[in-house]
């Protein structure tokens, strides 16, 4: 059974389990009024704090680091790599091109 998500109005949410097409709409939970908030369902474009990250998946063997560098900067998308091989990408558009040059494609994300 899929979870959903309520939140009250001073922003706190709680989950509840019900069967598809059951979930109410809202609801009074210790004193308190929390309404179905399907933004917390969905995943959405990741917020702008966190960057940059390094991304693990996308990494190679530390020592082939300096290969995908090079790499990087022929296909015009200058990307800092660490010393273990994997990218470090400043923000999510500098990550989209970083992996297209490569020729990955994030099915999961945004």
């Amino acid at each position: 059974m899929p979870i959903y998500c309520y939140e009250n109005k001073d922003g706190d949410v709680i989950e509840r389990v019900y069967p598809i097409g059951k979930a109410e709409k809202g609801f009074k939970f210790k004193g308190e009024w929390y309404t179905r908030c399907i933004g917390a369902e969905i995943p959405s474009v990741p917020a702008t704090k966190g960057w940059p990250i390094e991304c693990i998946a996308s990494g190679v063997q530390p020592e082939q680091a300096g290969e995908l560098r090079e790499l990087f900067k022929k296909s015009g998308v200058p990307t800092e790599v660490s010393s273990d091989g994997n990218p470090i990408y400043r923000d999510a558009s500098h990550r989209k091109k970083a992996l297209k040059c490569r020729g990955f494609f994030d099915r999961s994300s945004y």
